[in-house]
């Protein structure tokens, strides 16, 4: 068996109102001044934990910029903006893009790399020196508990992922309530990509029996959840068993990581600006076919983890149908893709070989073409 190295927080919090033990553990990290990353929907709750904060004895500095999946020249300009503070710590709660530029702050902060050298010139993240956490507010990238972090890479017009376990935060704070006002179409998005991320894992090309277990009780967890959350919106159960599904496809994502879905989903947010989260749910059940002959064992045990009959073909169907009640579109034309997209599209995707050398089966650009067009 591989040897596998299983990077997570020190400190991992789960259950509804978490993020309110944050005071006291930045108190024991010896954190002065905090800075904040978040959202607006958010603002309640870190309007009450800065007072918190401060009762403490914590200075806080708190930035809602991060409102789209975000660009080198974001972090930058966020970067200059936010590095006067001088913060010993940092805080992100939001969905995956305001996770991911946190963890690059947090990095890059106070410290003698710059972001250009790791992202354009491939240079390893060399250490962080500040304090990280994280809390989710949506229940899909798992980024609050992964070593990853993607930026938009303007040069190319193609996402780029950064990886070290630098970027995995000291803390991370699961808590459900966080995420009961998300729209009922984020929500969708959100989870299928989580969806996805434990799909991708559990038949890439280097699964590995210890991720397995995580990736498919985060499978049995999703699927069995999300159009409930999706329809209630309230239903903090239904919001629990997200987060929690999400959370193991974070894990996966460190020592197994994604494959094609991801891969082929980066041009279509690079070029044409759609949401993670809506572009692995439009590619996922194409992708699941094509992978369908290289991993029927794999795909019966999914159908059955979807409480479906073990058959390697009601996995796909499920998860096609499952997308679909959500209210997915099933066509990249009704998310606003050219139908001559596709040679283009293809070239593009054949770029991101860190996840394509994942996949369960060999995908060829005319693979990857035939792909984008059963879509089109």
């Amino acid at each position: 068996m591989t040897p596998l190295t299983l990077h997570q927080p020190r400190r991992i919090l789960f259950g509804a109102g978490c993020l309110s033990q944050l005071s006291d553990h930045c108190l024991e990290q010896g954190v002065h001044r905090l800075l904040i990353l978040t959202i607006p929907a958010a603002r309640a709750a870190i309007s009450e934990l800065c007072a918190s904060l401060q009762k403490a004895g914590v200075e806080t500095s708190v930035y809602e910029t991060i409102s789209r999946e975000p660009t080198v020249g974001d972090f930058e300009q966020l970067f200059a903006a936010v590095a006067p503070f001088g913060a010993d710590g940092v805080l992100a709660v939001g969905g995956g893009s305001v996770m991911d530029v946190g963890k690059l702050l947090a990095v890059f902060l106070r410290s003698g790399q710059t972001l250009d050298e790791c992202f354009y010139q491939d240079r390893p993240i060399g250490g962080r020196t500040l304090w990280l956490a994280c809390a989710p507010t949506t229940s899909g990238t798992g980024s609050e508990v992964s070593p990853n972090a993607i930026l938009l890479n303007e040069r190319e017009e193609i996402k780029k992922g950064l990886v070290s376990p630098y970027l995995m935060p000291d803390a991370a704070y699961l808590d459900a309530t966080l995420t009961l006002s998300v729209p009922a179409r984020v929500t969708a998005e959100t989870g299928m990509d989580a969806l996805t991320h434990c799909i991708e894992a559990y038949t890439n090309r280097f699964a590995h029996p210890m991720i397995d277990l995580y990736a498919l009780e985060g499978i049995r967890l999703i699927a069995r959840h999300l159009l409930r959350a999706v329809e209630e919106g309230n239903d903090l159960e239904a919001r629990e068993a997200l987060m929690l599904g999400s959370y193991y496809g974070g894990i996966c994502l460190g020592p197994v990581n994604t494959a094609a879905v991801h891969a082929l989903s980066y041009p279509l947010g690079g070029e044409y600006h759609l949401s993670h989260g809506l572009a692995n749910a439009l590619l996922l059940p194409a992708v699941m076919r094509f992978n369908l002959p290289s991993q029927t064992g794999k795909f019966a045990r999914i159908a059955l983890a979807c409480g479906k009959e073990a058959k390697a073909e009601a996995a796909v169907e499920y998860v096609t149908q499952l997308s679909k009640a959500c209210g997915i579109p099933d066509k990249l034309t009704q998310a606003g893709i050219p139908a001559e997209a596709a040679p283009h599209l293809a070239e593009a995707a054949m770029k991101v070989t860190r996840l394509l050398k994942n996949n369960p089966r060999e995908l060829t650009r005319a693979d990857a073409q035939t792909i984008y067009e059963s879509l089109l």
